[in-house]
């Protein structure tokens, strides 16, 4: 299985964009908080987050094939479980095992929290709190592009919407600084 390293140097090879570099830097510090929490392994949970969007400049005029080219890309390198929670994230299967289903709501949420960050003066995640968070989920004008419904199927996996932000802020709190939030 590729190392956390051998993985973060895969992304940084066929993603060009800072932000988009973020996001799975994001996706995979709350996968591995979210591993934590359910008694699941880190490194698999974090290698899922970290790697999911790796076609994306590949695939980003071509939605029908995000993840696919991912998982080609991928080859052998990881397990069938990080290929499947890539490939239910987008919604290329069925959401069956617990880390299809958190890859998929977690996804939408680190972006929603980065959006909760930069209208604050400050443009730091220290400046929002999981109530913040729940305010801004019920403005339909806030963070278009934030599935509402992707983010709240953390019910699916038993926990509350609160429960959910609070261990993906705490999550992305402690790598603040990578993010430069």
């Amino acid at each position: 299985m590729l190392s956390r390293n051998e993985a973060l140097e895969l992304l940084k090879k066929h993603v060009k964009t800072k932000n988009l570099i973020k996001h799975c830097l994001a996706t995979e510090a709350v996968m591995r908080k979210m591993a934590i929490y359910f008694n699941e392994d880190p490194e698999t949970w974090g290698l899922a987050g970290l790697l999911h969007d790796l076609d994306y400049e590949y695939t980003k005029d071509k939605p029908e094939e995000h993840g696919l080219k991912t998982v080609e890309l991928l080859g052998d390198t990881v397990s069938e479980e990080i290929k499947n929670a890539i490939l239910a994230h987008c919604e290329k299967k069925e959401r069956e095992s617990l880390i299809e289903k958190v890859i998929y709501a977690v996804d939408p949420t680190t972006g929603f929290i980065v959006a909760g960050a930069l209208i604050k003066p400050e443009k730091k995640l220290a400046a929002i709190d999981v109530k913040f968070l729940l305010n801004r989920f019920k403005e339909k004008s806030f963070a278009k592009g934030a599935s509402r419904e992707q983010m709240k199927s953390c019910e699916d996996f038993g926990l509350s919407l609160e429960k959910f932000y609070e261990l993906s802020l705490e999550a992305m709190k402690e790598i603040s600084e990578e993010l430069g939030l």
